[in-house]
């Protein structure tokens, strides 16, 4: 018979590693004082008081926050500062309504067609919504909230970043019964190693407030009412990732060599150049993607001299090690408005990567010249994304063939980088081959993508997301030695050769360079050290 105090284990979707053991506290809905309506000047004179004050609000929460919290409230701010979002409240105040439900009632319509949206990446979006209607409820000042416990595992329908960042995490995590893996939030968590799952798989969270609890955000479990035979296989869990962070950390600055012997070339991921200020470039061989997407984030695309000095500093920073940068890759789950196509029924099959950049050349030969101009001052690689015919490739060779005879005429200091391609799209790998592709780079995440026929943004099809099925590891085997019969070097920069689990299939498939997170290049190395490969 089931008792108040039974074991019960709640299953959902990993979004962000880590183990966290403590007290479960609810975290209830927002609520705000119900007031009688003044006149409709006086509720709109309050209305954009509120609106005001909770702008200026994230202002100042933009000049103290680091690079990429700061970039998710600057989203949040452009969106308040949007006229067209308080349209529909101030048509209701007009009507008699109060400004606290006019924009109760106009925001909550709002999130409703995100969160009905087919594009999971603006679904994942509507818990910003809901933030900003929380925020000027706030500024009304007829809101409250009970402030969150300290080392809680907080449990709640959905997490809106400014209740994230007003809490202290330390000890604690979050389980969330919707909420997204691609979410604001679960990019602050995964940032500050807080363990987080979403879609947690329960009717409500009646009964649950106070209860202990094991959170495991990489298993995706939440343990309510633990016994001793789970809380002390989650010691042990603890006890073991303790030890490998340890060992993580001696082996950060050695070089990446297997068991045997063999040598692994082990390379860093960067999505901004301000990651590399806290990072001394003998911890790797080098930088193997500079993701560009950031720079071209916002409403101004950047000019060729900011896209230059970005990209310089990067390769100087190597001091001599190769730098692959990527060029724009925008679309599927990364739109940049005024840019990016609205509307398309599946984004990731739609215009992205290099099909988006040939459509837009003068843009695209703008990056090529700025990359063409840095590779002067370092070991600069160009890497196209989303190639999947040959012609793409050599539409992008003949752009940067007129880049560079343009520097030349402008007396301009530049060298020609190597230009190779990410084989990501099935159709690449099969057909090797054909390209004339100075170096290959393989996208673990997308190729995994395509070869499953499963979104790696959709929860319900996350168990197919496996870089280690035989049939993608087919495909890396078929690059990789195609690579090898034509001395062309090959490397992968997906998410893949960070899972230690799959990195021994990668290695057999004659593999010899990775690139991972700049934290997981301690983890990598020591994972090479216990293997045996062979030479390939």
């Amino acid at each position: 018979m089931k008792t108040e105090s039974a074991i019960r284990l709640i299953t959902g979707t990993p979004a962000s590693p880590g183990l966290a053991r403590g007290q479960i506290a609810v975290d209830a809905s927002q609520t705000f004082t119900v007031r009688p309506a003044a006149s409709p000047a006086e509720e709109a004179q309050i209305l954009r008081r509120a609106i005001q004050k909770a702008a200026s609000a994230l202002k100042a929460l933009v000049e103290q926050s680091e690079r990429e919290t700061a970039e998710i409230l600057e989203i949040q701010v452009a969106l308040l500062e949007d006229e067209s979002l308080s349209e529909g409240a101030f048509g209701a105040i007009e009507a008699g309504i109060s400004a606290q439900r006019a924009w109760a009632s106009a925001l909550d319509n709002e999130i409703i067609g995100y969160e009905q949206a087919q594009d999971e990446y603006f679904r994942a979006r509507a818990i910003d919504l809901v933030d900003l209607k929380e925020r000027v409820l706030d500024a009304m000042n007829g809101s409250s909230r009970r402030p969150m416990p300290q080392s809680a595992i907080v449990l709640a329908d959905d997490l809106s970043p400014s209740r994230f960042l007003a809490h202290d995490w330390t000890g604690g995590g979050i389980v969330l019964r919707h909420g997204s893996a691609t979410s604001h939030v679960a990019m602050l968590a995964r940032s500050r190693g807080i363990p987080m799952l979403v879609g947690a798989a329960m009717a409500d969270n009646a009964g649950l407030d106070g209860k202990e609890a094991l959170l495991d955000g990489k298993l995706g479990t939440l343990i309510v009412n633990p016994d001793g035979a789970a809380i002390a296989a989650f010691a042990a869990r603890n006890h073991a990732a303790h030890e490998a962070a340890a060992m993580a950390s001696r082996f950060e600055r050695a070089a990446g060599v297997s068991a045997n012997g063999i040598p692994i070339s082990v390379q860093i991921n960067i999505a901004d150049v301000t990651e590399l200020d806290l990072l001394d470039p003998e911890i790797c061989d080098g930088i193997g993607l500079v993701r560009t997407e950031l720079l071209f984030d916002g409403n101004a695309l950047p000019d060729e001299e900011r896209q230059f000095h970005v990209y310089r500093r990067i390769a100087e920073w190597a001091k001599g090690r190769p730098v692959t940068i990527r060029t724009l890759d925008a679309g599927g789950d990364k739109p940049i408005p005024g840019f990016t196509p609205e509307g398309e029924s599946n984004p990731f099959l739609g215009l992205r990567g290099v099909r988006l950049t040939l459509n837009r050349p003068e843009i695209f030969k703008t990056q090529l010249r700025a990359l063409a101009r840095a590779a002067f001052y370092g070991q600069v690689r160009i890497m196209v994304p989303m190639i999947s015919v040959p012609s793409e490739l050599a539409a992008t060779r003949r752009l940067l063939d007129s880049a560079i005879n343009e520097l030349s005429r402008e007396s301009l200091p530049h060298r020609r980088p190597a230009l190779g391609m990410m084989v990501e799209v099935p159709a690449a790998a099969i057909t090797v081959a054909e390209f004339d592709a100075d170096f290959f780079s393989i996208g673990s995440n997308d190729l995994t993508q395509y070869v499953m026929a499963a979104g790696r943004d959709i929860g319900a099809v996350a168990y197919l997301a496996d870089a280690g099925n035989s049939a993608v590891i087919a495909l890396i085997r078929q690059v990789v030695q195609h690579g090898k019969r034509h001395n062309r070097s090959v490397s992968l920069c997906g998410d893949a050769a960070g899972d230690g689990a799959v990195l021994p299939k990668l290695l057999d498939t004659g593999l010899n360079s990775v690139s991972v997170a700049p934290g997981l290049i301690g983890a990598t190395k020591a994972r090479l050290a216990q293997l045996s490969i062979g030479a390939g």
